[in-house]
């Protein structure tokens, strides 16, 4: 008996169908706001490559965390400018730091909201370097690997102190990870996961970021301990030895042009797994729409469903406070 080709219905064309089958979906629970603190009092200064984004003083930084916890976003991941930059970038860890201070400020004052912090020297050292550098013949230098790894202990313990949710490395030395479960553990905060860079590439979708933490290397450039962007293989060997050294969360940065990454990860790990859409990725959209060249909103909702169809469960963007008041 010759039986009819058969042709599926396409479902999708009609709104009554296409939720009953739609494969991903993107929710504001899924997102993580950054925010930029600065020293000062009524600081709200915008960054003018990323717009609507702003640097801001610790009581404007609470009165925008109440805003991402009432529109329904669960978590923000803190940046902080200080007051003063040395060699060894310092003022990362004293009690009274920025981020520091922002912590406390926001737990007070929204305690349910998950405050998850950046663990980095770059934006405390008068270099811009992410460790320690120490300088050889002529102009070559290199970053101090194992010496970095105990200030990074001492930025990670005192975010944990100041009452951090969660910490999130990304200086992309070797072995922070370990060293950095092992101080929050000797100290009591085992509840305290590590949300790790783990796939970080030397990418130049960095630009603005730059601007708005102050953190552009005085020399040099990071592609001696960040990501080759030509490769692959490497992003797993990095993502599992940051899961052997006991993080919890595994990050790939940037977001858009590594979407086969965070499926190779998604692919290879059980671990959550989170994109950061960086500021490059997002100062692209918003010249492009601002040039009426592109729908904003279209295109936001689009770049975040991508994250999910590759793969993520976590997204960090700058747009979280859009996507969560905008209806789809």
């Amino acid at each position: 008996m010759m039986f009819p080709e058969y042709r599926p219905r396409r479902l999708r064309q009609t709104d009554r169908f296409r939720s009953l089958v739609r494969e991903n979906y993107v929710s504001k629970e899924h997102l993580i706001y950054p925010l930029f603190a600065v020293p000062g009092k009524n600081v709200k200064e915008p960054i003018s490559s990323m717009p609507g984004v702003f640097q801001m003083s610790v009581d404007n930084i609470v009165n925008e965390a109440k805003e991402v916890f009432d529109i329904g976003i669960p978590a923000v991941l803190l940046f902080g400018i200080p007051e003063r930059k040395d060699s060894s970038g310092s003022h990362a860890w004293i009690k009274s730091g920025i981020v520091q201070r922002a912590v406390e400020a926001i737990k007070t004052a929204v305690p349910e909201l998950l405050v998850v912090t950046d663990v980095c020297l770059c934006e405390y050292t008068s270099h811009g370097h992410c460790g320690i550098v120490v300088k050889e013949k002529g102009d070559v230098f290199r970053i101090d690997n194992d010496s970095t790894l105990e200030l990074l202990q001492k930025v990670a313990l005192s975010h944990a102190r100041a009452g951090a949710d969660m910490v999130a490395p990304s200086d992309m030395m070797d072995g922070r990870v370990g060293a950095i479960r092992e101080a929050l553990d000797d100290n009591g905060f085992e509840h305290v996961p590590i949300m790790s860079y783990a796939v970080k590439y030397a990418s130049s979708f960095y630009g603005p970021f730059r601007d708005a933490a102050e953190c552009a290397p005085q020399f040099g450039d990071r592609r001696s301990y960040q990501m080759d962007i030509a490769n692959s293989r490497e992003a797993l060997r990095e993502a599992a030895l940051d899961m052997e050294e006991g993080a919890d969360i595994l990050m790939v940065k940037p977001g858009m042009p590594y979407l086969d990454i965070i499926h190779l990860l998604r692919e290879e790990f059980t671990l959550p797994i989170a994109a950061y859409q960086v500021s490059g990725e997002y100062s692209m959209i918003k010249a492009a729409a601002q040039n009426g060249w592109l729908n904003e909103e279209l295109v936001v909702y689009e770049s975040l469903m991508a994250f999910k169809r590759a793969g993520a469960d976590i997204i960090i963007t700058y747009f979280a406070k859009d996507f969560a008041r905008a209806s789809f």
